[in-house]
């Protein structure tokens, strides 16, 4: 059910503190608050809504915390911890007067990202709306593009078999205790010794200790699926449950380290991809590809990101040049001249290939072309950013589908990040222009 619409009162409350009267108004993100537009978000999610039940929580409050998260780097915990204590976040999600302690629950965060989906993107759009209308991006910044791909990693350890394997002997007493299968035994002390000792081994090089402790980690595995499969035979409700969990244990259990084809990295987190980009400090990154797109030129508030997509199943990047071009126009409502790509996407798809120009290209490439040209590595500080100030380095939701939100967030908190900055040195020139005007005019004094 739609939440009740929001009335501000304007009048004072002899017991609580309105917050229009204890914060900074030329604060940057009061700033930020007032140029965004809730209504038209609101309007967009309404559809979300059922039409029955009790009243929800407000689009502004729930869309402004997920915005705080990711403009400051915070986990779902950590932005509700501030939120209690900081006015200025209070006033962001639409308070009127300060709260001394969090409304709702930390895990309707995860529900409305869940719920959102792909209006994410929406937030994206606002994100670019609200800096041209700051100033911090220009209309003629939109038709030039760099484009590039890079992994998101996932919250998970480094897959070797040994930890593949206990992972999988853990997860399976997990849900047999769960569902209440009684199992023959466990096996949790003797794989956690095995899978330590496989380490140990592995490290001092000593690789017939080392298998030899993976076979015993491997035989103790298959007692357990055989055991678990007999005791839930005939029962369609057990069966259902243990499908999943059944089918990744086996898939560990099988595979092997240098075998060729899809393989299993992770067992509570099967979309995990092992994906190469050629680096000499990180060989394999496990996790997702995702696709940034950029302004080649430098805005006048920075570079902005005016696309972000996760890409599940680690396409050749060459053929994902069409969408994200495509996207990137009709997020922005700017066709794109030009996009500047690295020579990953040698061979692409894009709709029109004489307009993408590839580094190290030499035909036709001069004058204003080879100056932007030389401009495309700068999408890599952007990725650098987004990893180290935002979310992109780690992704801690779960699923395919949180591997997107996040993507898409860490984005709009990018761009977010720039217009706050952009604000405040806005601020700063106007204290320093009037500062300048009455140093020239003594005759004009400030009220005391």
């Amino acid at each position: 059910m739609r939440p009740k619409q929001h009335e501000t009162t304007r009048s004072c409350d002899l017991f609580r503190a309105r917050l229009d009267q204890i914060i900074n108004l030329k604060h940057e993100l009061v700033q930020l608050a007032g140029k965004l537009d809730w209504e038209w978000i609101d309007g967009e999610i309404a559809p979300l809504y059922s039409d029955q039940g009790r009243p929800g929580i407000a689009a502004r409050f729930v869309i402004g915390l997920l915005l705080l998260k990711h403009i400051y780097g915070l986990s779902d915990e950590g932005v509700c911890e501030r939120w209690v204590h900081d006015p200025y976040f209070q006033h962001f999600t639409g308070e009127e007067f300060f709260q001394h302690s969090f409304p709702h629950e930390r895990s309707d965060l995860s529900h409305w990202r869940q719920r959102l989906g792909d209006k994410l993107e929406l937030l994206l759009a606002e994100s670019l709306r609200v800096a041209h209308a700051s100033g911090a991006l220009r209309t003629r910044d939109l038709a030039r593009v760099t484009v590039d791909t890079t992994v998101q990693p996932k919250a998970i350890t480094f897959p070797t078999d040994a930890k593949l394997l206990h992972a999988a002997i853990k997860g399976l007493n997990r849900m047999a205790r769960k569902h209440g299968v009684r199992l023959r035994q466990s096996y949790l002390r003797i794989a956690k010794h095995a899978a330590m000792m496989a380490g140990r081994y592995a490290h001092a090089k000593q690789f017939n200790r080392h298998r030899r402790q993976l076979r015993i980690l491997r035989t103790r595995l298959g007692r357990i699926i055989r055991d678990i499969r007999r005791k839930i035979a005939g029962q369609a409700e057990l069966e259902e449950a243990f499908t999943w969990p059944l089918t990744r244990a086996s898939q560990i259990r099988s595979q092997q380290q240098r075998q060729r084809g899809w393989k299993l990295y992770s067992f509570h987190a099967p979309e995990v991809e092992c994906i190469g980009k050629g680096k000499a400090s990180a060989p394999y990154e496990f996790g997702v590809k995702v696709s940034i797109a950029t302004t080649n030129t430098r805005a006048p508030g920075g570079q902005f990101v005016l696309h972000a997509k996760a890409l599940p199943g680690n396409p050749y990047d060459g053929h994902t040049l069409r969408s994200a071009i495509e996207d990137t126009e009709r997020l922005t409502g700017r066709e794109i001249e030009r996009a500047y790509v690295d020579k990953g996407y040698r061979g692409h798809d894009a709709p029109n290939p004489h307009r993408v120009f590839i580094s190290g290209q030499k035909r036709g490439v001069f004058g204003a072309i080879k100056r932007e040209l030389r401009r495309r590595s700068a999408i890599e500080p952007v990725i650098g950013h987004m990893k180290a100030e935002g979310h992109l380095g780690r992704c801690y939701l779960k699923g395919t589908a949180g591997d997107a939100a996040n993507a898409i967030l860490t984005a709009v908190g990018h761009n977010l990040r720039l217009v706050l900055a952009w604000l405040k040195i806005l601020l700063r020139l106007i204290l320093a222009a009037l500062s300048r005007a009455f140093d020239a005019y003594p005759g004009f004094k400030l009220a005391s």
